[in-house]
């Protein structure tokens, strides 16, 4: 099983990343992707780019050295309400939305509380990932979520760079894809790349996929016909 497309990736707009969009597509292509995402942090963060990053990604072509690069970001769960960080506007011009909490942005809270803040923020249409949801800092009520997940069309992100740094998150992976699998919520694997290098480079979240064979037709971005046409599906203007 191989990577088609990398949907969450970091360039140095977010200053704890250490490579340029051009470096990233070089690997990506090296690498045999036909896409990734372009998805710098959203303003709550520290390190964050200044908004006007996100709007002014529509310079960008459609492919660089081959690969096709989407404009996103990656969104900050700012409280229990399931707000993002990102404004209406600026959202409305993205075409890849990961929701994701940090402890920058969000302090960890009751297993009650962030069950909520992730079911509130299934009803912002603009989301289509929830990202790195399985560090031991923001527990949740997996089943409830992810019957969720599946009613709003949230796609569940196994997140490579959680899995190697961030604590419990390996075994709660474990735990969340179960559910997935029984009720059929398709996931992307993505490597959260902050170093060109590690571009579509996900051997730990393919280790945990293969040990509880996890079907691969759930897997969106194992096939880029998938990936078109769920953001197509969003994106009409789009041509691809």
């Amino acid at each position: 099983m191989k990577l088609q497309a990398d949907l969450h990736t970091h360039t140095i707009a977010s200053t704890h990343a250490y490579s340029t969009i051009m470096e990233n597509c070089q690997w990506a292509a090296q690498y045999g992707l036909k896409a990734i995402a372009m998805t710098d942090h959203g303003m709550a963060m520290p390190d964050s780019p200044h908004e006007w990053h996100f709007y002014n990604m529509r310079v960008l072509p459609r492919q660089i050295c081959g690969v096709t690069v989407f404009k996103g970001v990656e969104a900050n769960i700012i409280n229990i309400n399931g707000e993002l960080d990102i404004p209406e506007w600026t959202l409305k011009s993205m075409e890849w939305v990961v929701a994701s909490m940090h402890e920058e942005a969000i302090k960890p809270d009751t297993v009650e509380n962030i069950t909520n803040a992730y079911l509130k923020a299934c009803e912002n249409p603009y989301i289509d990932v929830i990202g790195h949801c399985t560090s031991n800092s923001f527990m949740f009520d997996y089943e409830k979520c992810v019957k969720a997940f599946k009613e709003y069309e949230k796609l569940v992100e196994v997140n490579e760079s959680s899995i190697i740094n961030k604590p419990g998150s390996r075994e709660n992976c474990y735990e969340l894809l179960k559910l997935c699998k029984k009720y059929e919520v398709p996931v992307v694997v993505d490597s959260d790349s902050h170093f060109c290098q590690n571009i579509g480079q996900t051997p730990n979240a393919i280790k945990i996929i293969e040990d509880i064979d996890f079907p691969e037709n759930l897997i969106v971005n194992y096939d880029w016909e998938k990936v078109k046409t769920h953001i197509m599906k969003k994106h009409k203007n789009i041509s691809l």
